[in-house]
């Protein structure tokens, strides 16, 4: 059995749990591209768009091919499983609820103090933070790289990023697009190795 496994007691539920976070990273993942896209103000946009949803489809469809073979794995109906189901789902949901009230109070600050730019970096970092009760939560230890390397991201962009560079007379939001951009590409890795290892664990049984 598996560390997916022994998270949640069942085979059957571990490959399901792994498509949600599939469904996650692809949907988020491709909220950050956006962001970064914008911060291109319309340079390169058509061709990144479509790319943008050509990854964010097949991400979905490959949870959707997890979901779909999961269904073919009868998983055993336990009180104890039962009990771990609802205290995982409870506390998702006040890491989910904490991280967007600090998101909401990170963008009335910055607007405040106007700052606006900031916005980005420090929900990076927040989006990281998230991350680490997750994966102590899930027993997914990719969740701690996941983290790591937002957090690092918005340091390393805030140290030696300009907040706007203009290439070919084209000004762009450097903050914006090397977020959105960087945050996107590692939910979609993230997205892409949890579907991986779930390819694997439909193999063990």
């Amino acid at each position: 059995m598996t560390q997916y496994s022994k998270t949640f007691h069942s085979h059957g539920s571990a490959i399901r749990g792994m498509a949600s976070g599939v469904f996650f990273m692809a949907i988020f993942g491709t909220l950050w591209a956006l962001t970064g896209i914008m911060g291109l103000q319309g340079w390169g946009v058509p061709l990144l768009l479509v790319v943008t949803a050509a990854i964010c489809i097949a991400l979905i469809i490959s949870g959707g091919s997890l979901i779909k073979a999961s269904g073919k794995i009868k998983d055993p109906v336990s009180e104890t499983g039962q009990r771990i189901g609802k205290r995982m789902k409870f506390w998702f949901n006040i890491i989910f609820v904490t991280e967007g009230v600090a998101i909401a109070i990170t963008i009335a600050v910055c607007n405040a103090i106007r700052q606006p730019e900031l916005i980005p970096l420090i929900i990076a970092i927040i989006v990281g933070i998230h991350f680490f009760p997750l994966a102590s939560l899930f027993r997914v230890r990719l969740y701690y790289y996941t983290g790591a390397l937002l957090c690092l991201l918005a340091i390393i962009t805030w140290l030696l990023v300009p907040q706007e560079v203009t290439i070919g007379g084209h000004r762009i939001h450097a903050y914006m697009s090397v977020i959105g951009i960087g945050s996107a590409l590692t939910n979609w890795g993230t997205a892409l190795a949890i579907w991986l290892v779930g390819k694997r664990l439909l193999s063990v049984r």
